[in-house]
This record gives structure tokens, sequence and C-alpha cells, in this order.
């Protein structure tokens, strides 16, 4: 197959994952524009991508997942962590746990501070609400008429309830909602589902725009490589259907295939890192110190407290009856675990008085497991996992070797700075407190994971490396920025070449307070807008 056989293109965008969908949308929308969408994985096809509870068969399936890991982590104690990243239309918005959430104002002015004008806090709210389609708020904050739909969860459960109580009575307020600009509270996480079904963004933006003529979607294409000529890009090697191809870029070229794919495909195309490039003997094209560095992400501390009193997931989860009940109630309502996102409830708070807004983060679950996928424990349990969201560890993403087909090395560095083991020990104290508050006296708490004997700093920070796993959240790895460490301008153009932008979560200069799909999806929002300015200026 020749270039020409898929034809010329104003705009080739890599991966359909939050941003592609989002940003293959809204630039075919001008009938003038052709658009191509290239997406390395498959079509979103496989029935378990719809139902909420299945991504326990999305995630670790070669099916819908690139099946990576990290390193093994000296902060986790030696070990590697799965690291789950969509293999499919829709990206991990196809195999994630859909829950909606923006982060803290705080979090985009301080992106603006740090020399990206156009992204504080006021300046993004709008693309928020651009895409948003909320079920039953509609103040200032919130958009109607949106592709992004967001609704309540079709479940509650006693022992979350009176977890919300706990917190409460610890001093951490009831909210309900955790998407005006400050997110401190607990209440029911608001999630991306339409009807008891998984909203992803390949239904909620892609395929309304499929039935234009001038947007072309191919899938089972990876990108090998792209190649530049006298400082802007000229071509894209894909291989497609087998076959290596050639795809001539007159117009622009958008990586949006997340803060792992994306430094790792220019660090192949010799854009990146010199001494990595020559390692590997890949000709430096374009140096960049920055690509594929600055990778953040979020840890979650998974403490497990045996309950009494009570029914939780893992009995009726570990029965035939249990089972056969949760299949008729979703069959019928479309409600009940079937429906559950992997955490139901949500609470934002500060691991100490000294931070100015919530820095840690849960995701409660009336159920626990050795690791997700794992069968739940055969007692009745509650999970609180906890989460620093601003961690000061930085890790990296870097080719293994100059084969594009092969993994890249994925190093964290989770818990490497003293400040993140501090949280780290300062959130399970303060997950013991809200278990041992009234509220939940009656289900008789008992701490499994990390165990009571844990107790000194030192511990609790060592105990916190053995239980604690990712949330699926890296970040970070192209900057935005004004400074000559950045590796793209405010503008989201690559430093240095024409005709190149990366649209996806590696440009974050910092990460969220809070899950990273929707501010993902704010910046392909923000982007399509931009790319459209730049056309007509």
């Amino acid at each position: 197959m020749a270039s020409d056989d898929l034809g010329t293109f104003d705009y080739v965008i890599v991966g359909a994952g939050s941003a592609g969908c989002v940003l293959a949308n809204r630039l075919s929308a001008d009938p003038k524009l052709r658009v191509l969408l290239l997406e390395a994985g498959g079509k979103d096809s496989y029935p378990w991508i719809h139902i909420p509870i299945g991504y326990l068969y999305t995630m670790n399936n070669p099916r819908t997942d690139w099946c990576l890991e990290t390193v093994e982590e000296p902060g986790l104690n030696g070990r590697k962590l799965s690291y789950p990243r969509g293999k499919v239309l829709g990206g991990c918005s196809s195999i994630n746990g859909m829950i909606y959430m923006r982060g803290q104002a705080r979090d985009y002015d301080g992106w603006r501070q740090m020399g990206n004008p156009g992204w504080g806090w006021d300046d993004v709210l709008p693309y928020f609400k651009k895409s948003e389609d909320h079920a039953f708020l509609d103040n200032a904050h919130h958009g109607q008429g949106g592709e992004w739909r967001v609704e309540r969860q079709r479940l509650s459960w006693e022992i979350l309830d009176a977890f919300r109580e706990a917190a409460a009575e610890v001093g951490i307020p009831k909210t309900e909602d955790f998407n005006d600009g400050d997110n401190e509270g607990c209440g029911y996480f608001h999630v991306n589902q339409r009807g008891g079904f998984r909203v992803s963004t390949a239904k909620a933006f892609l395929r309304p725009a499929m039935k234009r003529p001038n947007l072309r979607v191919e899938t089972d294409a990876q990108v090998l490589g792209i190649t530049l000529q006298d400082g802007r890009v000229a071509n894209l090697q894909v291989s497609l259907g087998g076959r290596e191809i050639s795809i001539a870029i007159p117009g622009e070229l958008i990586l949006s295939a997340g803060a792992v794919a994306t430094p790792q495909l220019l660090q192949l195309s010799g854009i990146g890192p010199g001494a990595l490039l020559a390692e590997h003997g890949i000709p430096v094209v374009h140096e960049m110190a920055g690509i594929g560095e600055n990778l953040q992400d979020h840890l979650q501390i998974r403490t497990v407290f045996k309950v009494a009193n009570t029914v939780t997931l893992n009995q009726r989860a570990n029965s035939l009856f249990g089972k056969f009940a949760m299949g008729v109630e979703y069959a019928l309502f479309r409600s009940g675990p079937l429906s559950m996102a992997p955490s139901q409830l949500g609470c934002f708070t500060r691991s100490d008085a000294s931070h100015e807004t919530a820095n840690v983060e849960y995701h409660v679950q009336p159920l626990s497991t050795d690791k997700l996928g794992d069968p739940l424990h055969p007692f009745p349990a509650l999970t609180a996992s906890v989460c620093n969201l601003r961690p000061e560890s930085r890790g990296y993403v870097r080719i293994r070797d100059a084969d594009p087909k092969n993994k890249p090395i994925i190093a964290p560095n989770y818990l490497s700075a003293p400040a993140d083991r501090r949280v780290a020990a300062d959130a399970i104290k303060l997950t013991r407190r809200i278990m041992a508050a009234k509220a939940l006296s009656r289900f008789e708490p008992e701490e499994f994971l990390p165990g009571p004997a844990v107790q000194s700093e030192e511990e609790l920070a060592k105990a916190a490396g053995d239980i604690a796993t990712t949330i699926f959240h890296p970040v970070g790895t192209c900057r935005m920025g004004s400074d000559d460490e950045a590796v793209v301008d405010p503008r989201l153009r690559l430093k240095g070449v024409q005709g190149l932008r990366v649209v996806d979560a590696s440009v974050m200069p910092t990460i969220t307070s809070g899950n990273t799909n929707s501010p993902t999806i704010m910046i392909a929002e923000k982007a399509a807008d931009m790319i459209l300015e730049d056309r007509r200026s």
C-alpha cells in the first residue's frame, strides 16, 4: 500500500484515546478539513468494555490492554506493578474507573504560574463545561448538552454510607460535588455512564464524528517513526494491516498516544535525550532532554479492614446465588454491583494541617482483594485506598531499544521523595482515625492491611511500599512550559519542530489533584481551539 492510498490530510492524529477521539470530533467538524485518526489497538466491540464492572476483564487482557509494567521499584520494596494502558478505540477511557474528576482550581492556576498563560482555572473551566452533559447539576460550574455524560452511580452500600459519616466525625465535610474547583469533602463519585453503561470517548466523541466523510479512522495502525525534514515533520511510518506504509504530513501531526507511548514514539524517531538515543544507536534528529522525563503518577495505599454485621461485595461475589442475583439486577435495572465503578465513595482531605487544600484522595470500596483482578477475600471487608494527590517523586519513560514493537521502560520512582513517604505514613494514620470513629463502630472494623502492628513512621512508609499500587494516572512526560527545559510550548507545539503538537496527559507540567481522564479531555478541547485558531492566523 502506498501513502496516496490513504489520501492527503490536513491533520493526522496518532492515538484514538481520550484526547484523540475529542480532537477527531472537533477538527473534523469543519467539512473543509480532512482528518486521519490512527489507533494502534483495535475496535471497541468487546462487550466487557461497555459493562461498568468489565474493567476486571479489560485490564491485563491483551485484547484491550497493552499490558505494560514498571521496573522493580525501590520505593515499593522491589515490586513491579502492572501498568494498564488502553489498546482500543477510546484508549484508557474504555478500561478505566469512569470517575468524573477535574482536580482543583489551584492545579491549573499553578500551571499558569509556571509559565503557561491560558491554562488557569478560569481559562480551562469553559472547556470542561463544553464537553459536559451533567445529569443533575446545573449551575455555574457545570454544563449540559455536551458529549461527556456524567451521572450518579446506580447503587448504595451501608458500609460506604457509614464511612462517609465517620469521615464527617473526624472533620471531613460531606460534599455533593467534587468538581467546583475545591474537591475537599466526602461523597459518592459521579461517573461517566449513561443508564448503567460505560461512556468512553470513542462512544461519546468518535462514533458521531465517524459519519463524516472527511474523517478517516484506522485501527491496528501502529506508528513506527516520524521523519523530519528541514526542521519540519515530513512523514509518518506506519504498520497498517501488516504492511509498512509512509504517510506524508503536509499539514500538522498531533501525537495523542498518551504519557507512555508519546515519548516512546518521539525517542524512537530520534527526538529526545541525546545520550539515550546514542545508547540505542538511534541518530539524534532533534535533541530534547525532557522527553520521557518528569513522569508523575498517583500511588494508592490499599488499606483493608475486615468488618462485621453487614454485607459487602466479598460475600455476594463469592456465592453462586449472589452472582446470579447481581446478574439479574443488572439485566433488569442496570444497577447493582455490575454497574459499579471500581471505586464508589470518594474522600478528599489534608494529611496534615500544613496543606492549603486537600492533598490526599480516598477511593473507598465495599470489597477487598490482594490485587485488582484477584478473587475477593472470603471475609466481609472494606478497602480504603488513599493516594498522595501531589507527589514530589519523579520518574521517566525510556525506550528499551530501537525496536518500536518492544515495550518501554517505565520507572515512576514511587516514594523516592522523603515528603511522599511522610504523606504515606500520615495517610495510613488518618485512615485509622476514620475507621475508629463512632459511625463505624457497629461494624467492628479490624485492620487487615497493613496491620495494627505497623506503627512507627519508618514502618508505615515501608508498609505503604508493600501494599500500594498505581491508580493508572501517568502524566508529565512531555510537559508544557515557557522555559528551556519544557518539551511543548503553551500552545502544545513541540519546541524546535514545525508541524508537530502533543495533545494528551504527557503535556501536564504537574499532575492534577484527582483522576486524570477528564482533564485530558479538557486539554484536547482547548487544543482543538488553538489548532484551528493557528490555522486561521
